[in-house]
């Protein structure tokens, strides 16, 4: 019995939610350290410098600064991106001129994966960018580049309505869609590539074993980063540094950084968030993969 679009639309919308979540609770530490090195490069040595120096002034807490909008982040990002990553396949059936139960290809997905990321950037730019300044909060801080007292979700989103009004949310939107639609074809494409690779011997995709579904999904989750990762910086630098004042454009703030600090600085966190891509995707796939099979069975579709 195939699911009708509706049910198919609420069960993709939950187990992503479920994913979501998982994946902040594995991969929150490592992403507060790559988000600190990103903003604040010259502050730090490396990955285990800034780690012992979170550790020394915040305590084990200080890595999970900013896990509050971190999950709205995630919860609203995911359920968004595969229920569009869902509709969107169908779309990509109906220019292919395939059925609607036909398997697509792994470059079909990918390219379906990429138009979905269209839609949950527009949830994921406004809980992101609170993320990503609570996570810089500190630096920010003692930098004096902001006053004591802003270090809460509540203090940061009334700054932006009152400083930026609604749109301030929007902040980094232009480098978001620029990370997003690139990052989530090799996303998906990885996840699907590798699944395929562990399904030539004659198993189904949809037969495959957690072991598979993590490696898949870490797999995704490090072709996502290796591909995109000075676009997320750029991203990361507009949403944090604006909070000071008018931070320069997409194309501005790459310019700057290049010439003031070099390509290096572009790249600048990449070890934390390679180390906490594949643990993390593979936790997200897997427990998509799991409770996506668990609402449709439960509802007769599976």
């Amino acid at each position: 019995m195939a699911p009708n679009s509706a049910l198919q639309a609420a069960i993709d919308l939950t187990a992503g939610a479920v994913g979501g979540t998982a994946c902040v609770l594995v991969g929150q530490p490592l992403d507060t350290v790559k988000v600190k090195m990103q903003t604040f490069p010259t502050l730090y040595k490396g990955l285990i410098d800034c780690g012992v120096k979170i550790y020394e002034q915040l305590g084990f807490r200080g890595f999970y600064k900013g896990t509050s909008p971190a999950l709205l982040a995630n919860i609203a990002e995911n359920s968004v991106l595969f229920m569009s990553y869902g509709f969107c396949q169908g779309i990509v059936r109906n220019i292919a001129g395939l059925d609607k139960s036909a398997a697509l290809s792994d470059l079909q997905n990918a390219a379906a994966g990429s138009f979905a990321s269209l839609f949950s950037a527009m949830v994921l730019c406004p809980t992101e960018l609170v993320k990503c300044r609570l996570q810089a909060m500190h630096e920010l801080q003692v930098s004096g580049k902001l006053l004591q007292g802003q270090n809460t979700v509540w203090a940061v989103v009334k700054g932006l309505v009152q400083k930026e009004g609604p749109f301030g949310f929007y902040q980094g939107l232009v480098s978001t869609i620029c990370r997003e639609m690139p990052g989530y074809f090799c996303f998906f494409g990885g996840y699907e590539l590798s699944r395929s690779f562990f399904a030539s011997n004659g198993k189904s995709k949809d037969e495959l074993g957690p072991v598979a579904l993590m490696i898949s999904g870490g797999f995704g989750g490090t072709a996502l980063w290796l591909a995109v990762y000075p676009l997320d910086c750029i991203k990361s630098r507009i949403q944090v540094l604006s909070i000071t004042g008018k931070q320069a454009g997409f194309l501005g703030t790459c310019s700057s950084i290049v010439r003031n600090e070099g390509i290096s600085a572009l790249y600048s966190g990449l070890k934390p968030t390679l180390i906490r891509a594949f643990p993390a995707n593979g936790i997200l796939f897997l427990t998509y993969e799991y409770s996506r099979k668990l609402m449709m069975q439960h509802a007769g579709t599976y």
